[in-house]
């Protein structure tokens, strides 16, 4: 699959190549980290995106920072200093879905744009390069 958005800079930056693993994930198989291809529920286009959190987990952004469950995240491939300022959420991940965030969260249409996305949905894992 060729990224074709910035979405996902810089871990992936448009115009890469990434290796896909099909059929997508089953339910236990994802983790938080994994970069995942499901169908947007904006245009139905094949969209790349990293699996933040599960079902009954909560995601927040407090000024840029990601917290899961009260928690803050670390997460070395975010550039902080594009995205300082920015808040989100609280909202629950309902069962059976996964909350799915764009690294370059300024210029992302994501979970916090169209809610999290149904594990059905998910069509793949990227295998390379490698999603955590």
């Amino acid at each position: 699959m060729t990224v074709s958005s910035e979405s996902m800079e810089p871990a992936v930056p448009r115009g890469s190549m990434v290796l896909l693993y099909k059929p997508g994930p089953l339910l236990g198989d994802l983790r938080a980290g994994d970069l995942v291809v499901f169908s947007s529920p904006e245009d139905r286009r094949p969209t790349l995106k990293r699996a933040i959190a599960f079902q009954g987990q909560s995601v927040a952004i407090e000024d840029s920072v990601l917290i899961v469950d009260g928690k803050p995240q670390s997460e070395p491939g975010i550039d902080h200093s594009r995205i300082d300022g920015s808040y989100f959420g609280p909202v629950m991940v309902p069962a059976g879905h996964v909350f799915v965030l764009g690294d370059n969260r300024s210029g992302s249409i994501d979970s916090r744009v169209y809610g999290s996305v149904p594990l059905d949905q998910v069509q793949a894992t990227v295998a390379w390069p490698s999603g955590g």
